[in-house]
């Protein structure tokens, strides 16, 4: 086994909590409120001095997307022209570009660095590259890269980014030879634990979880707050109610191990086991402990939670006590648009488009989408064409999932030439990333078959075509989808569901 070194540095070891609490998270590159708070952390980090070669080699960097010039070419530009780099800079700038998900473009930044041969990479570093390799090109590439890391440089940083890229691929034997070389080495801590506790939660082994659970505290490592949130959650997904109770009394012990998350993860498990009363008073628990910057997700979740139970007047209840003291974002307004279409309070969900509408500071185009698809549920597609029509007197784009709600709507009542020329504008409004819905799809073409409108049918398909939306795979799963029949009834909730985990 290769010698794990000690190195007394800034390293991932130090930064890995960050990826336990966001291994499960997808983030979309650059996006508009992204770029904004992008610009609120350079600014940060700048201080006043806003003109000065630091900043200025932040935003070529970070902002690198909207030039043609590659991360590399940038770098040597800025050397060319004799200006100052550290490496500390590069060090922070990787960071930013990790946490947007820009993996190639901070990898970039080692390569330049390795060629330069001006500084020494440390084993942070290493352990760094080896966490971006793995999510810019793959596991295979990440184990290949180890392979090639020097002895001396194998340090439990580096034992720990492997961990977390097994863990992260669910390769659960990999995974628990590196927590063992870790624990070998003296160097298995709480996050190394949080990792394995948190593989073995998604793959359901609640009994290896149970165990780890208890070799910690037989060996006097102490769990911390993420560590009793994996488990309760685990418990809470099964549901084990006795178990969840017991990771929930231990943590209402401490008061460094609880705040209002814990009960909304109590709630649903409550929920699932069936029991309402329960649920219901750990939201009352949850409300009690509502505080702070997080407190916005807090009423998001309560929200959603009540919506869940049924409990329209705690929802609103909720949205009114919070909203001169929170400032609400478009999260929030789908939240709660959303949960009053579940509650059939279709007035209650226009009322709060229109608060919306008066009081948006960023446009949100999944807003008037989520009222385009509850008028299309309810039949009143002269509404949701009215939202659609209002979007572009504004001066507002229509997106392709936008048209995709509408020409749900029009299959879901029969209306197929509608839906048919609103599916070709749904796809003409397409975007890279976004593929058009099979229910409506499959519907359009059905349709034009049963008509013997063979041209049209081609003329749509090659649309498709053209825009990159039709591979030989989704063709055939056309065809069958076509043959077993469909379920329109559940189409435009599928539809909600899709966007908003696309975001």
């Amino acid at each position: 086994m290769a010698k794990l070194v000690h190195h007394s540095v800034k390293s991932w070891w130090k930064l890995s909590t960050y990826f336990v609490r966001v291994s499960s998270i997808s983030t979309k590159p650059e996006t508009l409120a992204a770029s904004l708070l992008l610009a609120n952390k350079v600014e940060e980090g700048c201080g006043t001095a806003a003109s000065s070669p630091k900043c200025n080699l932040y935003n070529k960097l970070l902002y690198s997307t909207s030039s043609n010039e590659s991360v590399i070419q940038i770098l040597n530009k800025w050397v060319t022209e004799k200006n100052p780099i550290k490496y500390e800079d590069l060090q922070t700038i990787v960071k930013q570009l990790r946490a947007y998900r820009r993996f190639n473009d901070a990898l970039q930044i080692y390569e330049w660095i390795k060629n330069s041969k001006q500084f020494d990479i440390s084993a942070g570093d290493v352990a760094v590259q080896l966490d971006l390799i793995s999510k810019a090109h793959g596991l295979k590439a990440a184990e290949t890269y180890f392979t090639n890391i020097p002895d001396d440089l194998r340090t439990y940083q580096v034992y720990g980014a492997l961990l977390n890229c097994y863990a992260d691929a669910k390769v659960l034997n990999k995974a628990e030879d590196a927590m063992q070389k870790l624990k070998e080495s003296g160097y298995a801590g709480t996050v190394a634990y949080n990792v394995m506790l948190t593989l073995y939660s998604k793959m359901g082994d609640l009994e290896k979880l149970q165990s780890l659970m208890l070799e910690m505290e037989d060996k006097g490592i102490a769990g911390d707050m993420i560590t009793h949130n994996i488990v309760l959650n685990a418990y809470a997904s099964v549901p084990d109610v006795t178990e969840m109770e017991k990771i929930l009394m231990k943590m209402e012990a401490d008061p460094l191990l609880i705040n209002w998350s814990p009960y909304t993860v109590a709630a649903k498990g409550y929920l699932k086991a069936g029991d309402i009363e329960k649920a219901y008073e750990s939201l009352k628990k949850c409300e009690r402990l509502v505080k702070g910057k997080r407190a916005r997700i807090a009423i998001d979740m309560l929200v959603t939670l009540y919506t869940s139970m049924g409990k329209k007047d705690d929802v609103y209840r909720m949205w009114n006590k919070y909203k001169r003291k929170v400032e609400y974002n478009n999260s929030s307004y789908h939240c709660m648009i959303s949960g009053l279409e579940k509650l059939n309070d279709l007035d209650g969900a226009e009322k709060i488009f229109a608060e919306w509408e008066a009081n948006r500071v960023h446009f949100d185009i999944r807003i008037p989408n989520l009222l385009i698809t509850a008028y299309c549920k309810k039949g009143h597609m002269e509404k949701a064409i009215s939202i659609i029509e209002k979007l572009v007197e504004s001066g507002k784009h229509p997106n392709g999932s936008t048209w995709n709600r509408l020409a749900l709507g029009y299959c879901v009542h029969n209306e197929m030439e509608k839906a048919v020329k609103t599916m070709t504008k749904a796809i003409l409004a397409s975007r890279p990333g976004w593929k058009p819905h099979f229910h409506s799809l499959a519907s359009c073409v059905k349709y034009l078959q049963s008509k013997g409108d063979a041209q049209r049918e081609q003329e749509l398909k090659d649309l498709l075509r053209v825009r990159g939306l039709f591979p030989k795979e989704v063709e055939k799963g056309l065809d069958k989808y076509i043959e077993t029949g469909n379920r329109m009834s559940e189409a435009l909730d599928e539809a909600d569901r899709e966007e908003t985990c696309s975001q």
